[in-house]
């Protein structure tokens, strides 16, 4: 036995395992339950006990990973259970404390998850806040489909000083698949973040957004503009933009072959159904292990798929660039020379065309790794809202 650094006793093994079962909650409770995951049987008992405390969904073990699908696959890789780790006749008592002590560090215990109405009365957003409310506002806008796990280490920084705000793309989560299609439109993709603020009493915001999530943000401070009312939006950050739809930009080949794969499923869930396998092999090529069990959510069921390549192929191809030159409002655009994801010229025609932009291009840095919230990207945005009137 170890004594961690909260105070908790429990084995390493024991601890590690509660927050790998914490971070593939999302993708596990899509899959057919029990999930399949490769491992030793004789731990099959204690994964179990730890995944009911946590809430997680029943696992079955499997010493055979051949026969596994390709997500379950990437959940056995992020589990990584091996029997020597774990010690299968721990009392309750000791995963109790925990899976106890993991939430309360984790994501859960940083954030309040709270369900959210929609603007126009359809199935409910799931959104998160964290930090002081009353202090200056942050709201991240992820990618279109990704849990907000994903951006935790982002919410963690900016935490200390601000009141973040994040959301999960609407129709993506939760019964997802039994409840009505919400709108795809960009706009009405817009007016869910308006409407996170509203619940939450953000009255006005820094919009972070990282890759398709600026296309909204975008959005967001179009609308603002136009309105002619108090202004909602402050400023924005555009971290490694996915600007697919800029007429006059570059694009990567995974742009150019992600947007007609987006195109194809839109077109119905049995396309969707069909194109489900070639693009589950795309994405899995596409992104690092650490982070695959978060990144490959919305390719987990065909079903799933088909409401991504609606919501997130309208991203793709709009094309923001009549939007900018009437948004006068300080922006950041972030981008790096090697984004083979997202094609760096986006951003710099953005951030041309904006007339209060601030470029920043770094030399190396691919498009996953933004997630991983390196500290000079923290340090960056820091510096920026710091500098705002």
């Amino acid at each position: 036995m170890t004594t961690d650094m909260t105070g908790a006793t429990g084995t390493t093994g024991l601890r590690r395992l509660a927050e790998a079962v914490l971070s593939a909650q999302p993708l596990a409770d899509v899959l057919e339950h029990p999930v399949r995951v490769a491992g030793p049987v004789e731990i099959s008992s204690l994964l179990n006990r730890m995944a009911v405390r946590l809430g997680a969904p029943e696992f079955r073990l499997t010493d055979d990973g051949d026969e596994l699908g390709v997500f379950e696959r990437v959940l056995s890789e992020h589990l990584a259970l091996r029997s020597h780790d774990l010690d299968p006749h721990l009392p309750a008592e000791e995963i109790d404390r925990t899976a106890g002590s993991v939430t309360a560090h984790g994501f859960d215990g940083l954030c309040v998850r709270e369900e959210v109405a929609a603007r126009d009365g359809g199935p409910p957003l799931v959104a998160y806040s964290a930090g002081t409310r009353g202090a200056p506002a942050v709201v991240i806008i992820s990618p279109c489909g990704m849990p907000a796990r994903l951006a935790e280490r982002w919410m963690r920084f900016l935490a200390r000083d601000h009141h973040v705000l994040t959301w999960e793309s609407r129709g993506l989560f939760g019964a997802a698949e039994d409840a009505a299609m919400p709108p795809a439109e960009v706009e009405a993709q817009a007016g869910d973040l308006l409407a996170v603020m509203d619940h939450f009493g953000v009255g006005r915001a820094h919009l972070m957004c990282l890759c398709g999530g600026a296309v909204i943000g975008l959005a967001a401070a179009h609308r603002d503009a136009a309105g002619g009312s108090a202004a909602r939006v402050g400023s924005l950050s555009l971290w490694h933009g996915d600007f697919a739809g800029v007429a006059a930009a570059e694009k990567t080949s995974h742009q150019q072959n992600l947007a007609a794969l987006m195109k194809m499923g839109a077109e119905g869930p049995d396309r969707a159904a069909a194109i489900h396998p070639v693009l589950c092999q795309t994405m899995l090529s596409a992104v690092p292990p650490d982070l695959a069990h978060l990144v490959v959510y919305p390719y987990a069921t065909a079903g799933l798929l088909f409401r991504y390549c609606r919501l997130n192929g309208t991203i793709m191809e709009t094309d923001v660039t009549p939007w900018l030159e009437e948004l006068r409002l300080p922006v950041l655009v972030v981008t790096s020379t090697d984004d083979r994801t997202a094609h760096p010229d986006g951003s710099k025609v953005v951030a041309r065309t904006l007339p209060d932009a601030t470029l920043h291009v770094r030399q190396h840095g691919d498009h996953i790794s933004l997630f991983k919230g390196d500290a000079d990207l923290m340090c960056l945005v820091g510096d920026f809202i710091d500098s705002l009137p």
